[in-house]
């Protein structure tokens, strides 16, 4: 480590221990700025072996229990680093230098899972429901959900996932390591929106590594270091696949690209499900090429937004459409070419000047169809074959069977014939 690095890091421990109690928040609020202050510390706890690992993991753990916000987000941007460091300490079987480091975890764990009072917490997390639309998805573009009654019954529920109560640790072993990184990892990815770039980075870095260690694609990567197999959990992964797709939209491509590749790779060795479908699925939705991300502007996952404009279908059944087909039957005109189930036709009125409904003198109405010529006009009818036939030729039959009447009796009247 450059002695430069040396002097910044001693410079800021011995600042901190003489800060008055007020001028906590000012310096916290600053501490964030100080880029070559954090890649120093980085290089510290990247060498096992040296001097200031100790006091800096100290001093770590005193910012995280001050109860400042900015000063709890200053030791997270450091977590992933440190299980790195953590992981290849104990692949090597070399515990003593790392105990100051495990000691760190192990005090930022027990925090977590108590709240103020120190009671244990329970976490809770809601799955989203396909049927209703979130910034993830439109139940539209999944296609056409049948509306079963099992459906129905599960329509507006919401299942809530619970994670806790956990148990207080004193130490790390191998069967309790993972289960306390995996709720490290957990709580680090809560606040991945206010972690700065280098802490992104060195999360998809140590993705890889845990992953490729000890496999050939270690070769490949040109890792050096150690060669041992790190055991991972699949519930692990998933939290390291978490945070690799939030770098993908913020300006961490390349290296979020190689990780998660890595990770699929790892979980395609180990046969676990949970990564592989999540991994799947994170590469499926990328686009074709590099996501750019300004490191001034707004942080954001790009998704489709569904316009609010009606997607009605013009042939859906509403109310309205019922109301209308119901008055267009009523507004039909009753001389229709309907028949009644017993044959008797309503014969519409006929008239030579081309003067229609006009009434007679005394008022009443037009008289009957004679029951010859029911019969007749029945009889042409079950001769005919095609209804849609015999409903276009009845009328023309009518007419006809009116001008003979007319001739045979006479016209009794000089505006209209009656039949």
């Amino acid at each position: 480590m450059l002695a430069v690095d040396t002097g910044l890091v001693e410079e800021w421990l011995s600042e901190f221990k003489m800060l008055p109690e007020a001028s906590i928040a000012s310096y916290a609020t600053n501490l964030k700025d100080k880029s070559s202050l954090v890649s120093s510390l980085y290089r510290v706890i990247q060498e096992p072996q040296s001097e200031l690992l100790e006091p800096v993991c100290h001093q770590l753990f005193e910012f995280y229990r001050s109860g400042e916000e900015q000063l709890l987000r200053f030791t997270l941007q450091f977590l992933p680093e440190l299980m790195w460091c953590y992981l290849a300490v104990s692949a090597s079987r070399d515990l003593q230098s790392s105990g100051c480091i495990e000691a760190l975890l192990l005090g930022v764990y027990n925090l977590e899972i108590v709240d103020k009072e120190g009671h244990s917490k329970v976490l809770s997390f809601t799955i989203p429901s396909l049927s209703k639309p979130s910034v993830y998805h439109e139940p539209s573009s999944i296609g056409s959900m049948a509306l079963t009654e099992g459906a129905l019954s599960q329509h507006g529920l919401s299942r809530v996932v619970y994670s806790g109560p956990h148990p207080q640790r004193e130490m790390l072993t191998a069967q309790n390591r993972f289960e306390v990184l995996t709720f490290l990892l957990l709580c680090y990815n809560a606040a991945l929106s206010y972690m700065p770039a280098i802490s992104l980075q060195s999360l998809c870095q140590i993705c890889s590594r845990i992953c490729v260690c000890g496999y050939p694609r270690q070769q490949v990567r040109k890792y050096k270091g150690i060669s041992n197999r790190i055991p991972v959990s699949s519930e692990f992964m998933v939290q390291m696949l978490t945070g690799i797709y939030y770098a993908f939209y913020n300006g961490e491509w390349d290296l979020a690209r190689k990780a998660m590749d890595d990770v699929l790779y790892r979980a395609q060795l180990e046969l676990y499900p949970e990564p592989l479908l999540v991994a799947n699925a994170i590469k499926a939705s990328l686009p074709q090429g590099a996501m750019k991300s300004s490191k001034e502007g707004t942080r954001c996952i790009q998704v489709e937004i569904t316009p609010t404009s009606s997607r009605i279908s013009r042939n859906a059944v509403t109310s309205m459409s019922i109301r209308g087909h119901r008055w267009k039957r009523h507004e039909q005109p009753e001389n229709g070419n309907d028949a009644t189930e017993l044959g008797n036709f309503v014969i519409p009125e006929i008239s030579v000047t081309n003067v229609a409904g006009e009434r007679t003198g005394n008022g009443e109405k037009s008289r009957a169809l004679a029951e010859n010529d029911v019969q007749h006009i029945q009889g042409v009818q079950e001769t005919a074959t095609d209804p849609r036939t015999d409903s276009k030729a009845l009328p023309e039959i009518r007419r006809q069977k009116s001008v003979r009447k007319m001739m045979e009796d006479g016209i009794n009247s000089s505006g209209r014939v009656q039949f």
